[in-house]
């Protein structure tokens, strides 16, 4: 490869970080998906499949479209969700469950199948259900590991299928016509989340 000059120095470097940092938002991008063309990345995930009694196999999106995200929290410890989610007696399941501690994806559902998650099989046939370990009176279990894993998990799904990254396309279990949950609950922080899963 050949060189103009020769290498720029470390100083020179950081100065030059520092130039870009201090850049207007108005100089930026118009959007976060401008600036990258492949989109967003999903965050590491293991595997920790549901029982095939707890949801409907599918092909989508070639047999539904997928046109949202659905927020849960799960009322439950990260461990008793997944032993809920394999127990072929319990009818219920979702694609993703977030722990909170440290933010870990899990997944228990393919993306192609219909996860029974939103409690009206319409939703369920054209969303994504992400659970998120802790319980809707209890913020302290809404961790920055949680919230940041969730959002580029959130990003990815939204960029794999086509989905605007706003309130009327990731929405709470508690907007699901016909429910009778409240989750996420009066401590998500949808603005916060929003943010993120635009910046993602």
């Amino acid at each position: 490869m050949d060189r103009a000059g020769p290498p720029p120095s470390r100083r020179r470097i950081i100065l030059g970080a520092a130039a870009l940092a201090a850049v207007p938002s108005v100089l930026l991008p118009a959007s976060p998906s401008a600036a990258r063309a492949q989109g967003a990345v999903y965050p590491p995930v293991d595997w920790q499949p549901a029982s095939s009694g707890n949801y409907t196999a599918s092909n989508r999106p070639t047999s539904y479209s997928v046109d949202r995200v659905i927020v849960h929290v799960t009322q439950e410890t990260y461990a008793n969700t997944l032993a809920i989610f394999q127990n072929p007696q319990k009818k219920v399941s979702a694609h993703y469950l977030v722990r909170s501690a440290d933010g870990h994806v899990t997944q228990c559902v393919s993306e192609a199948n219909i996860a029974w998650h939103a409690g009206n099989w319409d939703y369920n046939t054209r969303s994504i259900g992400i659970e998120h370990e802790g319980w809707v009176d209890q913020p302290a279990y809404f961790t920055n590991a949680l919230y940041a894993q969730s959002a580029q998990l959130t990003a990815a799904v939204c960029d794999r299928y086509g989905i605007p990254k706003d309130r009327a396309h990731i929405i709470g279990h508690y907007e699901v016509p016909g429910t009778d949950h409240t989750d996420p609950g009066p401590y998500w922080d949808w603005v916060r989340y929003i943010r993120m899963v635009n910046f993602s």
